[in-house]
């Protein structure tokens, strides 16, 4: 009982803390959608602002999850891959997101080591560095040698981490299922959902064991590649909170200039770094999800060298499919296909504009076409249909979303090594090569036979699952389950249509019954009055007349518009 009082009063000391965090850079007004408004500080309660500092809303998001800690600042960078849900100023500023943090005491580091590895640390390494090297939210880096000569590169897990990240991702789950219940906007976007693929993709980061096969399978990748490095792991000495790693030496991108030492020509090593994130996508299906410049290092040999294999990002094939769609209909200029194949991604299309979204759609990539590829940015082109995707709110697959953050990351790359890269130049081949695998008579051949053996399935399961539903029937237990909301448009439209029938009827019958009343019933001194109720009736039957005409005119026109 007194640990799960200790529970709930450190869960209650954290949202607290969220609470005033989030209205001290201005975003109370969040506190009720996420049901954190009992937590809410009183002056924010009783009328007043929070910091009225010169910083954007956006700067004051960033700073905001970075004072609340590791799992936030994580979360950020995980929507900063979201540019469909994102604006672009925010999407910007978390971006910056660092994931820095004070290191922890290496005698900590050691105890760690020593405990994990089950030896002492002069066993291990011939040389260890006790002053860390970087530092992170979840681990730090000690350099160290092997007694066979190798450098290498030991992270250490960040003790206490993982129960401050299990609170954490409880409580946000607890804040998304909140929102959920109150908010559209996090129902629309399945905020449920991304908390919890959230939760999944940080607890693997937290794996090192994870990471280290993450390694390995891209090593295996670039396996015939001589220009690029993929750090080898030694498992002796890697456990899930200690990585041993082969230490990688060279120059970070962000370091780079025209005075570096390496006689490579920018744009050669613009084209060659991109070419490794374009084959990870299009070649690969298994790519490095967090490619920031920092990751990147350049050897003195000119090889590529990458680390940090904690997020990854997969392709499958529904995904390469949908590519190909996509590209065909961009050849095409096909915006019926290509307003098609964005609606392929969303499950809840009934309420979005098809025609709407083909025009848009029309008015983005028209004044693309007949340009040369050299002068096409792909990071302004995403950027101008991510702002289409969000007025129609439509909903990217996570992976997707990733990819597409990877496209942008290598454009960005190659730019920073040359300012006159365009990507398109070196992407128009992975894109053909793309088109051709998918649409191979081999490959078509091997959906068919797939297609052919899943109604070869079908035709034996349909009969046993139809005689179950009839069986239900029988018996009274038979139920449609259906979406909240699912038929609204439907109701209010047949709403709309039995009014206006009824109107008419009740216009019809009034026209009909005082036409009758006029010529049977005629009481004394009906001729002084007989005019004056004509005109009356006559009246009333033409202003419902032209109501009926008006409010059909108008729903059409609402609808073509």
């Amino acid at each position: 009982m007194n640990i799960i009082a200790a529970v709930k009063e450190t869960h209650i000391r954290r949202y607290r803390q969220i609470a005033e965090v989030l209205s001290r850079h201005g975003f109370g007004y969040l506190l009720t959608l996420i049901g954190l408004d009992r937590f809410s500080p009183a002056r924010i309660r009783h009328g007043e602002t929070g910091d009225e500092s010169p910083l954007s809303p956006a700067q004051h998001l960033r700073i905001a999850l970075e004072e609340l800690g590791p799992t936030f600042i994580k979360l950020g960078q995980l929507f900063s891959t979201r540019p469909d849900i994102i604006p672009p100023e925010y999407l910007k500023e978390l971006s910056k997101l660092q994931d820095d943090a004070p290191p922890f005491p290496s005698e900590l580091a050691r105890e760690r080591i020593e405990e994990e590895i089950g030896r002492p640390i002069g066993e291990i390494f011939e040389l260890f560095e006790m002053q860390p090297i970087a530092a992170a939210s979840i681990g730090q880096a000690h350099a160290a040698r092997l007694f066979d000569g190798t450098e290498v590169v030991v992270k250490v897990r960040r003790p206490g981490v993982v129960t401050q990240i299990e609170e954490d991702l409880e409580i946000l789950h607890n804040l998304a299922a909140a929102a959920d219940r109150r908010w559209a906007f996090a129902r629309h976007y399945d905020m449920l959902g991304l908390t919890r693929e959230f939760a999944t993709t940080l607890r693997s980061e937290l794996d090192y064991i994870h990471e280290g096969h993450n390694a390995e399978r891209f090593a295996e990748n670039f396996s015939h590649d001589s220009t690029v490095h993929i750090p080898r792991i030694f498992w002796d000495t890697t456990t899930s909170r200690v990585l041993t790693m082969e230490r990688i030496r060279g120059i970070k991108i962000v370091d780079l200039d025209q005075q570096n030492p390496i006689q490579i020509k920018h744009r050669e090593l613009a084209e060659r770094g991109t070419q490794v994130i374009l084959k990870m996508v299009f070649e690969d299906g298994f790519f490095h999800a967090d490619l920031h410049p920092g990751n990147f290092f350049i050897e003195s040999d000119g090889r590529f060298g990458l680390i940090d294999f904690g997020m990854v990002g997969t392709i499958d094939e529904k995904t390469q499919d949908y590519l190909a769609n996509l590209i065909m209909a961009l050849s095409y200029e096909d915006y019926d296909r290509l307003a098609d194949s964005l609606l392929e991604l969303e499950a809840n299309v009934m309420n979005v504009d098809r025609r709407a979204l083909r025009k848009d759609l029309e008015r983005l990539i028209k004044p693309y076409y007949g340009k040369p590829l050299g002068g096409v940015s792909m990071t302004e082109l995403f950027n101008e249909a991510f702002i289409v995707i969000r007025r129609h709110q439509l909903r990217l697959p996570p992976n997707l979303a990733l990819l597409v953050k990877s496209i942008i990351v290598a454009e960005g790359l190659g730019t920073r090594l040359d300012p006159d890269f365009h990507l398109t130049s070196v992407i128009e081949p992975y894109a053909d090569q793309l088109m051709i695998q998918r649409l191979s008579p081999a490959r078509l051949l091997k959906k068919l036979g797939r297609a052919g053996m899943e109604t070869a399935r079908l035709s034996t399961e349909i009969p046993r699952q139809i005689r179950q539903i009839l069986g239900e029937i029988e018996r009274g237990g038979f139920e449609v389950g259906m979406k909240r909301g699912a038929l609204d448009p439907f109701v209010s439209r047949l709403e709309r249509m039995v009014n206006r029938l009824v109107l008419g009827m009740l216009a019809s019958a009034f026209i009909v019954g005082l036409a009758t009343l006029l010529s049977v019933y005629r009481p004394p001194f009906w001729e002084r009055w007989a005019g004056i109720m004509f005109a009356i009736g006559f009246a009333l039957a033409i202003i419902l007349g032209i109501y009926l005409a008006w409010s059909i005119l108008t729903t059409g026109r609402s609808k073509r518009d």
